[in-house]
């Protein structure tokens, strides 16, 4: 368990510190820099937040298939144990 909060934690502060992301695709970038250039800067917070949400979104589902995994796990395991006495 002790494991585990140390892993949750790192991966946590992973997330809080890191810097966002600025480079994109060539196309993206230019988009970004031309937009920048007319005085625009809305279509580039846009473009650096959907790339956020696409990041964040399969560790996302990583992590709640990982829980409800431990979770039946543990079910599986308490009914083995009451099972056997």
């Amino acid at each position: 368990m002790k494991k585990l909060l140390i892993v949750s934690t790192v991966f946590v502060l992973f997330f809080l510190i890191g810097n966002e992301a600025i480079a994109q695709c060539a196309m993206c970038r230019g988009t970004v820099e031309s937009s920048i250039g007319n005085g625009r800067n809305n279509v580039g917070f846009g473009l650096n937040t959907g790339i956020m949400f696409l990041f964040v979104m399969p560790y996302l589902l990583v992590g709640v298939i990982s829980y409800l995994w431990y979770k039946k796990s543990k079910k599986f395991q308490a009914e083995r144990k009451i099972a056997m006495s």
